[in-house]
């Protein structure tokens, strides 16, 4: 990355960040947009569709702006610790930028621990669908979270430059989708 190019990505993340939260995302309730894109996992490349993955269960879908920046890292470092305990409630977590496949391929090995995908949206159009856009670096993601019901809409948006409190955000709504499943699992059989 070149200092202009870091500099105004640097510029453009803390406007962003200074922006209200309302202009954010989906809607709660709204259908999430379905897709499929090429993502990687454990450095290996791979076709993600949101639709099989919500036939396993919910997605906590978080769009991020560039692998191997400082907060994207720590992110990604985030979501690889809690991945286990998203698994548990049944939950698929992926990370979207639009970054090339190839540095994914680098970036889930180092930064996500081999733990959870991420997946490549090169021309923006995943990163549009959601409205998660940096205003001012078109095609670049901003830092939002979304987690994704099993029947498709959306059930919880986060959006923050800080990348601090999206696991923790996202896992609880991850806990509380699968409340229901859970006690049922638990209650006596007749």
């Amino acid at each position: 990355m070149t200092r202009h190019t870091f500099l105004s990505f640097a510029v453009a993340a803390t406007l962003a960040a200074a922006a209200p939260a309302a202009l954010a995302a989906l809607d709660l309730g709204a259908k999430a947009p379905d897709f499929s894109t090429d993502a990687a996992l454990a450095g290996k490349p791979f076709k993600f569709a949101l639709a099989e993955a919500l036939a396993r269960g919910p997605v906590v879908l978080f769009f991020f702006p560039k692998a191997f920046t400082s907060g994207c890292t720590v992110e990604a470092h985030q979501f690889a610790e809690a991945t286990p305990r998203f698994q548990q409630f049944g939950a698929t977590v992926v990370g979207i930028s639009n970054d090339d496949l190839p540095t994914l391929q680098r970036f889930s090995v180092e930064a996500c621990r081999d733990k959870f995908a991420v997946a490549s949206d090169a021309d923006a159009r995943i990163i549009r669908a959601y409205d998660a856009k940096i205003a001012f670096l078109p095609g670049t993601a901003k830092r939002v979270s979304y987690v994704i019901g099993r029947d498709g809409r959306v059930a919880y948006v986060y959006e923050s430059m800080d990348p601090d409190q999206h696991v923790a955000n996202t896992l609880k709504v991850v806990e509380r989708l699968a409340a229901p499943r859970a006690s049922t699992a638990a209650a006596p059989q007749r």
